[in-house]
């Protein structure tokens, strides 16, 4: 018996063992994400460090990586620098028609983010005066996107003005020095232009607006699901955080973007935090939208951007998650 007795409690400890290192192996390294001036949960959670805190007993880190752009935080998945990253909806589905492996499987808010800005003192009064004028946009992002879709609105395409490839920051500095005649701006720096430069929007749609995603690799969400519900769980946190104290968002959006309080609050005017669940409503909007993809040229001939539409956006994990 006691012969016995051993050797079960040998089995028993091997197979706790196991489960252990399973466990272990089911926990990534770390944990890599992006932070971005135009998603504000992003910035509550790294300010709070409720991430860290959620996975400090594992003993898997939380590395922030900026995104300056929906075109970085893509070019940062598909490099494999981040486990999660910011963008518009639009660009996220360019980029995976163009072969970027991700899914999009939360909402961080509802934004109208970009709209087409000219100088205050500009001759220009509408969208049909920008034909052969300079436009300053950064390419693979909602902003870019945006200016096609509106000049597609009034029988202009990229060919009938000249677009200027700069990252958002750059796009506004050439604005306020005269070297663009417009720019398709993105909050928080388009609301630091207006109030600051005095810049005004020619153009806006808020429908043209694609929704603020939070996107993971394919591999990351195969291997990963239950870190992917837990990320999805703090964004939730800090999604009801800035719902419930709207002051202290502007403050916190204004410190860590160092921006004036003014313009931290009139780009969090301009987000709605109310539908975090990707979905129908997401999808539909993606498909109105998709069309410029193809009429562009955005996307290789062939390509069924509808069917990758459905690929990308993925409510399960949400779903699971939001009560």
């Amino acid at each position: 018996m006691p012969g016995l007795f051993k050797r079960a409690v040998a089995t028993l400890g091997g197979l706790l063992a196991a489960v252990g290192i399973a466990h272990a192996a089911d926990n990534p390294k770390e944990i890599r994400l992006d932070y971005a001036y135009y998603s504000p949960p992003s910035l509550v959670l790294k300010r709070f460090g409720w991430l860290e805190e959620e996975f400090k007993a594992d003993g898997v880190p939380i590395k922030w990586v900026l995104s300056q752009g929906s075109n970085r935080a893509l070019e940062f998945l598909n490099s494999g620098s981040v486990d999660f990253g910011s963008t518009a909806g639009l660009a996220a589905v360019l980029s995976k028609a163009n072969g970027n492996p991700i899914k999009s499987v939360y909402v961080f808010s509802r934004p109208e983010w970009t709209a087409l800005l000219v100088a205050k003192d500009s001759p220009i009064k509408s969208l049909k005066d920008l034909k052969g004028k300079k436009i300053a946009a950064t390419k693979g992002t909602d902003p870019f996107l945006f200016l096609l879709r509106s000049l597609h609105q009034e029988g202009l395409s990229k060919s009938d003005v000249e677009i200027l490839a700069l990252q958002h920051a750059d796009g506004r500095a050439a604005l306020e020095q005269g070297r663009v005649d417009a720019w398709a701006g993105l909050d928080p720096l388009m609301a630091g232009s207006e109030i600051q430069a005095g810049s005004r929007i020619l153009h806006r749609n808020v429908a043209f607006n694609t929704y603020g995603f939070l996107n993971t690799t394919e591999d990351f969400a195969k291997r990963h699901p239950e870190q992917v519900r837990r990320v999805i769980a703090a964004y939730e946190k800090a999604r009801k955080w800035i719902i419930a104290n709207p002051a202290e968002t502007a403050r916190l959006v204004s410190e860590e973007a160092k921006l004036p309080l003014e313009v931290a609050r009139l780009q969090l005017k301009r987000n709605d935090f109310s539908n975090p669940v990707p979905g129908a409503e997401h999808v539909s909007a993606l498909k109105a939208a998709a069309p410029i993809l193809v009429e562009e040229d955005l996307v290789r001939k062939g390509t069924n951007v509808g069917a990758v539409i459905d690929a990308l956006v993925e409510p399960a994990f949400a779903k699971s998650v939001v009560k």
